[in-house]
């Protein structure tokens, strides 16, 4: 499985994309696979539950960008370093995906990066409550994505997810997650929304 997601990402360049230079506006993100053949895991978080923005969602390791971020892929390897205590040089970035915006239309930039096993991943108390790996096969199993319900302040839905040990993967980052096993793995996943909400706005 692993060769196979390494070999699809060959001809995908690690764009450094520049910033537009205005803060508030662009994100970058990273997806860690780690360095297994057979079926290897992927890295996310729980954001912690006393923050302002996403309290209590998971996602991939990364943030905003920052006037001292060269580009976004330092801005992806900053906050991840910042986030769970994993360091540039234990990451080997295979590549660039292309970028997505949420629902606040806000532009993030995935990559991608290849990562030891059982590396000793720290959460930042700060920003996060937990940080957990899924095994790739995991997401591969129709029968794990279902639909759950999600309310906040603005919003009552029903919309797809993935369950895993108590973990709710959904929004933005189940989009982010399913793009990326559809390109590597073709897994032909479809997420369907029964409120019928895009959070894949144009670019």
């Amino acid at each position: 499985m692993l060769k196979q997601i390494t070999d699809s990402l060959k001809s995908i360049p690690v764009d450094r994309i520049p910033p537009l230079g205005e803060e508030g506006v662009e994100a970058a993100i990273l997806i860690p696979l780690t360095r297994e053949v057979s079926d290897p895991k992927i890295i996310l978080t729980k954001r912690a539950e006393h923050l302002n923005s996403h309290s209590g969602e998971v996602a991939f390791p990364g943030g905003k960008w920052e006037p001292e971020d060269a580009d976004l892929l330092v801005t992806a390897l900053r906050e991840t370093s910042e986030e769970i205590a994993l360091w540039p040089e234990q990451i080997k970035v295979l590549a660039g995906l292309p970028i997505n915006r949420t629902r606040h239309l806000l532009r993030v930039k995935p990559y991608v990066g290849l990562i030891e096993p059982q590396l000793p991943l720290v959460a930042n108390p700060e920003e996060l409550d937990a940080v957990f790996e899924v095994p790739v096969s995991y997401f591969l199993d129709p029968a794990h994505l279902t639909i759950d319900h999600f309310s906040g302040e603005d919003y009552s839905l029903d919309m797809p997810c993935y369950i895993f040990e108590g973990y709710r993967i959904w929004g933005f980052t189940l989009v982010v997650l399913v793009d990326f096993l559809n390109l590597t793995l073709d897994a032909g996943i479809r997420l369907r929304y029964p409120d019928r909400i895009n959070l894949r706005p144009p670019a």
